[in-house]
C-alpha cells in the first residue's frame, strides 16, 4: 500500500486544467464563506475555510512544473491532511472547527 500512496502523491501534476478547476472550487467555497459571514452565520461555517485551504493547496500542487515532484507531493499531502481534519472533527469532538 505504501508504494501505491507514494506513486499517487509524487506523480506528475495533472496540468493547468485541473489546477484551474481546483482554484475555481476554492473560490466558490470562499464566496460561500464570505456570504455566510456577511449574513452573520460565519461561526457555523468555519469548516468552509478548511475546504478553501485544502482545495487551494491541491490547486497549487497541480500548477507546479513537472520538475518539482517533491513539492507536489508535500502540497498534496498537506491538502489531504487539511481535508481530513474536517472528517475527523465530529469523531474527536473539536468545537473549534464545527
Amino acid at each position: 500500500m505504501v508504494p501505491y500512496i507514494s506513486e499517487v502523491l509524487f506523480n506528475e501534476p495533472q496540468g493547468r486544467r485541473m489546477a484551474l478547476f481546483q482554484f475555481g472550487v476554492s473560490l466558490t467555497f470562499l464566496c460561500m464563506f464570505v456570504y455566510a459571514w456577511s449574513v452573520g452565520d460565519a461561526g457555523e461555517t468555519r469548516w468552509l475555510l478548511f475546504m478553501v485551504v485544502g482545495t487551494a493547496l491541491s490547486g497549487i500542487a497541480e500548477s507546479l512544473p513537472e520538475t518539482q515532484l517533491q513539492a507536489v507531493g508535500v502540497l498534496r499531502s498537506a491538502a489531504i491532511l487539511v481535508l481530513l481534519c474536517i472528517v475527523a472533527t465530529p469523531f474527536l469532538d473539536l468545537e473549534l472547527i464545527i
